[in-house]
Order: structure tokens, then sequence, then C-alpha cells
């Protein structure tokens, strides 16, 4: 019996492999200093740390006079993510694994999110921007894994 198509080795699956459209080093430059300013100016004007997970983490379980800030954030990343489908400047990569694989890859992120005490942008942008020791090693874990991942991926399976 074949596995499903989803998990083919990357050489026998390539027209399904997501790629960077119109990719240049200026797009890349440009959406991360706009990251990392954003997050310092959350820092700096309110003292609260711009990491997604635990805005969203927040907004589902507020305190009292904490929840306004959090809904805005979260309604500004729906809103430019829209705003940026719409005008083009991004394109809808399609997925071809099933739902429930899906579903089950979002369940195992938001687990790992909440075991690493933060999602890979929050200890990458905000925490590696603070210098803090524990997210540098998060960092370090997510990338080191990312490149094993890879590696074993394509050039062992």
């Amino acid at each position: 019996m074949c596995p499903p198509a989803w998990w083919q080795p990357p050489t026998k699956r390539l027209e399904n492999i997501m790629t960077i459209v119109n990719f240049t080093p200026w797009t890349a430059v440009l959406g991360g200093s706009l990251l990392g300013f954003s997050a310092l100016v959350l820092l700096l004007v309110s003292g609260r740390i711009a990491g997604i997970s635990g805005i969203l983490a927040g907004f589902l379980g507020p305190k009292a006079g904490d929840w306004l800030w959090r809904a805005l954030f979260i309604a500004g990343l729906m809103v430019g993510a829209a705003l940026a489908f719409t005008l083009g400047w991004v394109t809808v990569p399609s997925l071809t694994a099933p739902t429930p694989v899906l579903l089950l890859a979002g369940l195992l992120v938001g687990m790992g999110a909440k075991l690493g005490n933060g999602c890979t942008s929050g200890h990458g942008i905000c925490g590696m921007g603070r210098l803090s020791r524990r997210s540098i090693a998060a960092t370090l874990t997510f990338m080191a894994t990312g490149f094993i991942t890879v590696f074993v991926l394509r050039h062992l399976l």
C-alpha cells in the first residue's frame, strides 16, 4: 500500500511544494523591519511583549482591563492579512494535506507554543531582541530542529 500523496518525498511531489512568489531581499528586509519596529513600539509604549501566542492566550482568558489591546492587536493581524491578500501582495498556497492532518498540525503547533512558553516568532523577534537567554536557546533549538528535519526529508527519505 502506497503512502498518501502528501507524504511522498519532495522529489516525487515537486508540483505540490509551496514556493515563494516574487521574493526579493528588499521585501524581507521591509517586512522584518516592520515586525521589529512594531514589537519595539508595543514594548516602549505599553511595556507589553508582542508574542502572538501570549497575546492570543491572554485574549482567550483575559484579566480585567486587559482585553481591548489584545483584541485590537489580533484584529490588526487579520485586517492586515486580508488587505495584503486583497491588494494582491500575497497569494494563498494550496494545501494538499487532508483536513484532519491540518487540524492535528495546528494543534501540535499550539501545544508546542504552550510548552515552549511562546511561539517561534515571539522568541525570535521579541525575546532575542531583549537578549533573553531563554529565547536565544529556544530559537537555536527551533532552527536546529528545522535544519535537521529538512535534511532528513530531503536527503534521507
